[in-house]
């Protein structure tokens, strides 16, 4: 996927030293930008194996609106657990504020939003509309969240193609960028889901497009500590392999509505994975990168 290896060239080659919250120094740039077009194959990255059945999940749970890791745990899906609280609760979780955005009724009552709901309602019923914008980040949340969104927000937008015919784009702004261990999964779990919002408006998919405001790589420090973390000799590997060609998403027919995903919650994993199955996917080998809290 020549857009992700383009960003992490652009990254280590012009990035620059910054501290963070984590302790461990990044190589950070700002403003990338690029487009995916999702005619040409999944973007799952393949100078690495990435796991579906964790794109899959997390995006499932997203869409739940649950802030509970259960269903992660449920399918062995750990990356949320060192942000979870006590009770296994993640407040800043993307879905809870996709299905659940804290409004006011005309009363001035307080109420809740389900901007997915009335994404895909307004592709069936008004495609055209420049409205369809998903926000994760809710300042009373997000000003005291120990991890605060980083995809702060995402808009639909159905195009018209070369022939006439309308595709279901996505465009995400996102504040921080892992480009080594985040950005992939990143990428993925948005193609997932314009592929999946596609499927159910009967629009086909099209252009996943992608801002990374901070996109940094972590490095270890200037006196060398904190190698543990240096995520840079692995991406130089991956710019050494040759990417495959991308593979196949399909979508199982019966996942027509909102609520057929929610009653796909208590299916086991392979079930999950039966219903969005993706075909030819040959990565090269994994490759590990220690995760900065």
């Amino acid at each position: 996927m020549k857009q992700y290896l383009d960003t992490v060239r652009e990254v280590l080659e012009h990035g620059t030293r910054k501290e963070n919250r984590t302790g461990v120094d990044t190589l950070s740039t700002f403003n990338i930008n690029y487009e995916i077009d999702l005619a040409e194959g999944f973007p799952l990255l393949t100078t690495k194996k990435i796991s579906w059945k964790n794109i899959v999940v997390e995006n499932l749970w997203f869409l739940s609106g649950d802030t509970h890791i259960g269903l992660l745990k449920k399918h062995n899906c750990k990356f949320w657990d060192p942000w979870a609280d006590e009770d296994g609760r993640v407040p800043s979780a993307y879905g809870n504020f996709w299905r659940h955005y804290p409004v006011h009724d005309a009363e001035g009552r307080a109420a809740y939003n389900d901007q997915i709901a009335w994404v895909l309602q307004q592709l069936r019923t008004n495609p055209m509309s420049r409205r369809m914008v998903v926000l994760a980040w809710a300042p009373g949340n997000a000003h005291t969240s120990e991890l605060p969104p980083c995809h702060a927000f995402w808009v639909v937008n159905v195009q018209m193609d070369a022939n006439g015919e309308p595709r279901v784009c996505l465009h995400l702004t996102q504040r921080s960028c892992d480009v080594a261990l985040g950005v992939p999964y990143n990428i993925a779990g948005y193609a997932f889901l314009l592929s999946l919002l596609a499927h159910m408006s009967g629009i086909r998919p099209g252009i996943f497009a992608h801002t990374l405001v901070d996109a940094h790589v972590y490095t270890a420090r200037a006196d060398g500590s904190m190698a543990e973390y240096d995520h840079v000799p692995g991406l130089r590997t991956q710019l050494e392999r040759e990417p495959r060609a991308l593979p196949r998403l399909a979508i199982d027919p019966s996942i027509r509505e909102l609520d057929d995903i929610r009653d796909l919650l208590d299916a086991d994993t392979d079930t999950l994975l039966d219903k969005f199955r993706l075909d030819g996917y040959d990565p090269h080998p994994f490759i590990d990168f220690k995760v900065a809290v």
